[in-house]
């Protein structure tokens, strides 16, 4: 891989990882803090939403940090696609395309995951601590790794969804 090819990826892994650990650091420090964000994930229908809390925070900080050093990153990625296709499909899914139409559209929590997913598949290049050390996330690459980050990432929004998410119902207009 040539030295084009491993400067684009350590910018989209940096990219992506330290935006993702930002929002995990937002959630618990900024705002309202932890009990705001179990809050607001508690209005979303992820119940108990002070569990979601800590659990997207803790999954943005460590899979963020692990992304943008290429730690793991089949692995990494597919937690910041998971965390991404959790707040696409509660929060973000009604709200048209654009973010910035009222109730934010999903354009930016489609982009951050598909990016996670696409380093999934390329992995982290040679500029990456699974490189230097030679780790297993190095030799996962190409379709097996996009299939773990997919696993990973869709399989546990799923998972997740399945078992927590209960929104409030709609009543129908009469």
């Amino acid at each position: 891989m040539g030295d084009g090819a491993n400067a684009g990826l350590l910018i989209l892994r940096v990219a992506v990882g330290l935006t993702m650990v930002a929002h995990g650091y937002n959630h618990i420090f900024r705002g309202g803090k932890i009990a705001g964000t179990g809050r607001w994930f508690e209005s979303l229908g992820m119940k108990p939403g002070w569990l979601h809390a800590w659990l997207a925070s803790i999954t943005e900080l460590g899979a963020g940090t692990m992304l943008a050093f290429g730690l793991l990153t089949p692995f990494a990625a597919g937690a910041c696609a998971g965390v991404m296709f959790v707040a696409w499909i509660t929060n973000h899914r009604t709200n048209g395309f654009f973010i910035f139409r009222p109730g934010e559209g999903w354009e930016y929590v489609m982009n951050l995951a598909m990016a996670s997913l696409a380093l999934g598949a390329l992995g982290a290049g040679e500029w990456s601590i699974d490189h230097k050390i030679d780790w297993i996330g190095e030799h996962i690459v190409g379709l097996d790794g996009l299939w773990i980050a997919l696993v990973v990432g869709a399989g546990g929004a799923a998972a997740l969804l399945a078992v927590f998410w209960r929104p409030e119902k709609k009543e129908a207009a009469s």
